[in-house]
């Protein structure tokens, strides 16, 4: 007779083991969290689904406000058109330029500051307040400023500051300095606040422990610190990898993407209000949106067997 027998099934009349029954309590607060979410869902259904669900039925449309009595079903026409073109492609890879500049940028900076607010004993509410002004600034403001600092038309101190005999927004290079200093220097405080907020994640203890084994500074931060951050550094970096991806208010007030560094964000722009096309611009935006969600699928995919709790993958 062998020990590890299939268990026989169960007699005709045995009756499975039901589900536990929920309590009351339970019932009751199911019930006190529907009532408080379902209103919010509705508005979100309200405000994102439709616009989302006309947006696709209007890419799939030959449909342009200057000749509004000859819209028809076009199919994927308008897909074709845009990933067909030269400056579709140009436009990705623009906007992926500034995106990878400011990202990486700002991750750096942002890390460095939020250890000197983590670590800093004196005067630590002041630095943090300090810290954060410029992402308290609003975007256009903001913008505008570094455009009339970078402008040797308008008397601006960079060029200045530089030696600079021409104007550094009349060419590409210095168009993407400018765009990416300033949204660098607005962001950056935001990639901060998130990675103080994954520091305070990491005990005291644990890098004492280590500092007396005689693990090195870097050694600390790169194999424990850095592991013990990853959720923080995954909300980081994805929230400002897909919010740079569609930039738009700083190269439109900057030169409207003008030397060559139009944003896919500014190309949807120009075609839906410019050229009041409705239907190739809805692909753009369709387009857009696909690019928003690889890139969030390739940072979970990436970062999301280690970014649990403490780092457990689990």
């Amino acid at each position: 007779m062998t020990t590890g027998a299939v268990a026989a099934p169960a007699a005709a009349g045995e009756q499975r083991p039901r589900r536990r029954q929920l309590s009351d309590r339970v019932r009751a607060e199911r019930k006190l969290a529907y009532m408080l979410v379902g209103p919010a869902v509705i508005v979100m259904l309200l405000v994102i689904a439709y616009p989302f669900i006309n947006t696709i039925v209007l890419s799939l449309q030959r449909a342009d406000l200057r000749f509004p009595t000859e819209n028809k079903w076009v199919g994927l026409d308008n897909y074709w058109a845009v990933l067909t073109s030269h400056l579709w492609w140009m436009d990705i890879i623009h906007t992926l330029i500034i995106t990878l500049v400011t990202v990486t940028v700002e991750f750096v900076l942002g890390m460095l500051l939020a250890l000197a607010m983590h670590r800093v004993a004196f005067a630590r509410s002041v630095l943090r307040t300090i810290g954060l002004i410029p992402y308290a600034i609003v975007t256009v403001v903001a913008a505008y400023a570094w455009q009339y600092s970078w402008s040797l038309n308008d008397g601006g101190w960079i060029p200045h500051l530089l030696g600079l005999s021409g104007d550094p927004l009349s060419h590409q290079f210095g168009s993407y300095v400018a765009i990416c200093m300033t949204d660098i220097w607005r962001n950056t405080p935001f990639v901060a606040l998130l990675l103080l907020a994954g520091l305070s994640l990491v005990p005291d203890e644990l890098l004492e422990a280590a500092r007396v084994d005689g693990a090195t500074a870097w050694q600390r931060f790169t194999r424990i610190t850095l592991p013990l951050m990853k959720p923080a550094i995954l909300v980081a970096l994805l929230f400002r990898t897909l919010d740079a991806f569609r930039i738009f208010d700083v190269i439109y007030i900057f030169a409207q993407g003008a030397n060559n560094t139009e944003s896919v964000s500014m190309l949807n722009y120009s075609t839906l209000l410019n050229r009041l096309n409705l239907g190739l611009g809805s692909a753009v935006s369709v387009l857009v949106f696909v690019c928003v969600m690889i890139i969030a699928a390739l940072f979970i995919k990436g970062f999301g067997a280690g970014a649990g709790p403490a780092g457990d993958s689990g």
